[in-house]
């Protein structure tokens, strides 16, 4: 969680900085970035096709690998214990 606070906070400088220079931002615009999210949810369609048809279990699959693809690796709690 630390991670994404910091990368949120850099963001944050970085927008401020460009508002104060008069500088637009180069990040695309929400319909690129609605449409990635398509790109890689649309990947996992396949592989999920693929299972069911086979019998295999689809929703621990979609649980562990899909989400991990889509949503990029979470913090994980056991961090929290350590520190």
């Amino acid at each position: 969680m630390k991670v994404y606070l910091l990368s949120l906070g850099a963001g944050l400088l970085v927008g401020i900085l460009y508002s104060l220079l008069g500088v637009r931002s180069p990040a695309p615009p929400v319909v690129a970035l609605i449409g990635l999210l398509g790109i890689l949810l649309g990947e996992q369609i396949p592989p999920i096709v693929k299972r069911a048809l086979s019998g295999r279990d689809v929703v621990s699959f979609i649980q562990t690998e899909c989400s991990e693809h889509v949503l990029g690796a979470l913090p994980d709690n056991r961090e929290k214990d350590a520190t």
